[in-house]
């Protein structure tokens, strides 16, 4: 039986179909209206599909070359640019700012709208996974340990390492944000116990038991209002777990009040005087602390039975019972139509749409199957432009190339091939005198941007960033 490699896109509203025969883009309008957008033969072993949100911005790793990442304006028919990288690419992770490359031993951080290398995050674990999380604002995490759960919190936006997990004894297996990104669950490679952090202070918010048998998660992401974690792995059985918004705020508040009772004490160190002679036999008034009054406001709160709660193993609080086990599932819960769905894409190239009720939770009802297999007809079909192979020849000599730019950071460096451009008959090209060469670095920009930007969707609770809607006067 071939299998099949899905993907859902950042908002769950595009799902990518990957076969040894080709690739398939879907878009996910209604429960039962899945409608295939993009199709294109899969001639160069694609092993790696990623798309931003619902913007016309794809980008593919292939079996081929493996180190070098291609940049697709699917809907143009356009090649944008090709990275190429010191080693094998293992994963990619995208958002409206930040396009992260993770290798083996090595992480790079490019802004998205240029993909100019801001950063690289060099000399890490071995990290033959490519396990890596992004969220919506650019908090990035990866493991640092190869015999433990151990793990690290960056800031892509502000380039700033964060602080260092320890999540689990044994080493991790899945990563996800919630799409506010204060939120972090993470699992190991036994696949038993799911932990939730919070970001702001890595303390842990949750545990979920999901089972006694030692699995490998397959799928592990937050619902779209990120109120519930979904988890998959190689058994019948996909768990949706119900995230505690009481524990959430007592671990806040105790890192808050953990914070101003450091402060307290410090101001109370530097403002300690040596006492003067005359003043040995006066009493001092006490001085009423703010940083201690709210720290002992919230310890107040902070009862041994809600630490007890806050810290316990909860269980799943909605299930899907799969028909097959053992094959790979890749979960969402996100509204569709306004309703709350439960979509599980399974490698046998099917798409199943369950409904869930986030009052009661319980078994989830199956509502409707999509087959995802059918063949590449009266879709939008794109070939490659030949610079693509040409570029193999062209990184044997890629220093002698002047459509190459090398950018370099730490000990690797990575290269940036911009396909032939196509000519520009403008008025203002004529006078310019524009050679076609080489696209310039503002024409690949623009054309990065098109890629990226899509319409402005009012009154679309999925749109990201949200609209704001100005009131009249």
């Amino acid at each position: 039986m071939a299998t099949y490699q899905l993907n859902f896109n950042q908002d769950f509203t595009s799902l990518s179909v990957l076969s040894p025969a080709g690739l398939r883009l879907y878009s996910i309008a209604g429960q039962d209206k899945v409608e295939e957008i993009f199709a294109k033969d899969n001639t160069e072993q694609i092993r790696i599909v990623e798309r931003l949100f619902n913007s016309s911005l794809v980008v593919l790793v292939t079996a081929q070359k493996p180190n070098c990442l291609k940049m697709l304006h699917f809907k143009k028919k356009q090649d944008i640019c090709n990275c190429f990288y010191p080693s094998e690419i293992l994963c990619v992770r995208m958002n409206r700012q930040r396009l992260i490359v993770c290798l083996a031993e090595s992480i790079h951080i490019h802004d998205i709208r240029d993909m100019k290398i801001l950063h690289s995050i060099e000399n890490i674990a071995p990290n033959e996974q490519g396990l890596c999380a992004l969220s919506l604002n650019s908090h990035l995490a990866f493991p640092v340990c190869q015999t433990s759960g151990e793990l690290r919190i960056f800031n892509a936006s502000k380039l700033r390492t964060g602080m260092t997990i320890k999540a689990h004894d044994t080493p991790l297996s899945a990563l996800a944000f919630s799409p506010s990104g204060s939120l972090l669950a993470t699992a190991s490679e036994r696949g038993t116990v799911i932990r939730v952090f919070c970001v702001k202070n890595g303390q842990r918010v949750q545990e979920f038991r999901r089972g006694v048998s030692c699995v490998r998660i397959a799928s592990l992401v937050f619902s779209a209002s990120g109120d519930f974690l979904c988890a998959s792995s190689n058994t019948e059985t996909v768990h949706v777990f119900k995230i505690d918004a009481r524990a959430v705020e007592s671990v806040e508040l105790k890192a808050i009040a953990e914070v101003a009772a450091k402060s307290d004490k410090a101001a109370k160190e530097s403002a300690s005087v040596p006492p003067v002679a005359e003043e040995v036999n006066s009493a001092p008034a006490p001085v009423a602390s703010w940083g201690g009054m709210f720290s002992k406001a919230v310890s107040s709160l902070l009862l041994p039975s809600h630490v007890s709660e806050v810290l316990s193993q909860d269980r799943s609080f909605a299930t899907v019972q799969l028909a097959q086990a053992g094959l790979k599932h890749i979960c969402a819960l996100t509204r569709v139509q306004k309703e709350l769905r439960l979509l599980i894409a399974c490698e046998d190239g099917f798409l199943y749409v369950h409904e869930f009720n986030a009052e009661k939770g319980g078994a989830c009802k199956l509502l409707s199957v999509h087959d995802l297999r059918g063949a590449l007809e009266d879709v939008i079909e794109l070939q490659l432009s030949e610079s693509v192979v040409r570029s193999q020849i062209k990184s044997t000599n890629a220093t002698a190339q002047p459509s190459l730019t090398m950018l370099k950071s730490c000990a690797a460096s990575v290269l940036i091939e911009n396909p032939d451009p196509m000519p520009d008959n403008s008025y203002a090209s004529i006078l310019r005198g524009d050679q076609a060469d080489a696209m310039s670095d503002s024409a690949k920009f623009r054309k990065l941007c098109d890629a990226i930007d899509t319409p402005t969707k009012l009154y679309d609770e999925r749109q990201f960033p949200p609209v704001a809607i100005a009131a009249k006067d």
